[in-house]
């Protein structure tokens, strides 16, 4: 990609950005590398720095320059999963005994990471509350802290954290910080911009955007973080596949003609819920209410496509509104072209029951897709009689 390219607007980057058509073909798309290996030419002669597919592959490096682009960030690497891309970045920046500051609402498998497999290795955790940053500040522990992790918007209470004012708290302190971007996606927010150290993706997500494909991505500031990533991505080797990588650059490439629609339809949900009899409580950073409101305002593009709502009648009505619903696929997962809900207590945050991070029991996550607005608004409607 040119210099020029580089510094194109982001739509234009999410296109070009990674990979210029193949010179002997001219294909505008890059080939998926099904290759486990590569020939060299001569022993440690290797092409293009490939000698086996762990450790590189072409599809993969241009998904990896892309992603790199859209966050603005120095490298990218991507996963099999989002959550092997948290443990890998963990595995990379601590040690047993190292400590680090949670969000108290955090994704139900971000927290089991922690829970079950980091804490049992020896890496102590303190949730701490992703909009106050006092509250962060006293979490750290001096020496100890490593990395401060940051969901904003968290999943699924849409929790804002000031990227920056924390950025300068664990700077303070000598850690990173690192921010869970997948809600957001690089089009609405790129936290390294604004003090970030490393962003975390499940590319799953809104960067695939279709529900094919499972991946996640590390996308890092600065080089000698990005070696340290970068060896232990290889020695872990929870890597993208080939397949994997092409469906993912291929989602990108639109995701920002996708976004705009999904914070359209999300904002037209919201507009719904907010006046219907049915709803307790509507939940969305766009809202003047959302006590989070200005902060994402000011870091944010827009405001997603992600709208959680509490309803009348207890966990039994929340329960029967996502059986209830037709065009609202009920599944867990987000950011596909599709509309999905789920119930958090019962689905992707069962892991938290019973903890500080329990999730309340009458709440109900949409993910708002880029269907007919008037159609959901009217699936929704029916729900929730």
């Amino acid at each position: 990609m040119s210099e020029q390219s580089q510094k194109a607007g982001f739509e234009t980057r999410a296109i070009h950005a990674g990979y210029d058509p193949d010179p002997m073909t001219g294909a505008v798309i890059p080939p998926i590398y099904a290759t486990s290996t590569y020939k060299q030419d001569g022993v440690g002669g290797m092409r293009g720095g490939y000698e086996y597919s762990r450790s590189a592959n072409p599809t993969r490096t241009a998904l990896e320059g892309n992603l790199a682009a859209l966050e603005e960030g120095e490298r990218a690497f991507a996963f099999a999963s989002g959550l092997a891309a948290e443990h890998t970045l963990l595995q990379a920046l601590c040690r047993p005994g190292d400590h680090v500051v949670i969000p108290n609402d955090a994704y139900g498998g971000t927290y089991r990471l922690f829970a079950k497999v980091e804490e049992p290795w020896g890496l102590a955790y303190t949730p701490a509350p992703v909009s106050d940053v006092d509250a962060i500040r006293a979490a750290i522990r001096p020496g100890e802290t490593k990395v401060v992790w940051l969901e904003t918007p968290t999943n699924p209470m849409l929790t804002i954290g000031d990227i920056e004012a924390v950025a300068s708290v664990a700077h303070d302190a000598g850690a990173l910080l690192v921010v869970d971007n997948t809600f957001a996606s690089p089009y609405l927010q790129q936290p390294l911009t604004l003090g970030a150290d490393v962003v975390v993706h499940s590319t799953t997500k809104y960067c695939g955007g279709h529900s094919d494909v499972v991946g996640g991505a590390l996308v890092v500031k600065d080089l000698e973080v990005a070696e340290k990533v970068a060896f232990h991505q290889n020695s872990i080797g929870a890597v993208a596949g080939p397949f994997d990588a092409w469906l993912t650059l291929r989602g990108l490439k639109t995701l920002g003609v996708r976004m705009d629609r999904h914070c359209d339809n999300a904002e037209k949900v919201v507009e719904f819920l907010s006046g219907h009899g049915a709803v307790a409580e509507v939940i969305y950073p766009g809202l003047e209410s959302h006590p989070g409101h200005a902060v994402a305002g000011r870091q944010m593009k827009r405001y997603g496509g992600i709208v959680s709502f509490r309803v009348n009648g207890g966990e039994a009505e929340a329960l029967a509104v996502c059986e209830r619903a037709e065009v609202f696929t009920l599944g867990e997962s987000l950011g596909g072209v599709e509309s999905l809900i789920e119930h958090p207590g019962r689905m992707t945050h069962a892991s938290v029951a019973g903890t500080d991070l329990e999730v309340p029991a009458d709440l109900i996550r949409l993910s708002v897709g880029i269907e007919t607005s008037d159609d959901l608004l009217a699936d929704l409607d029916q729900a929730l009689r």
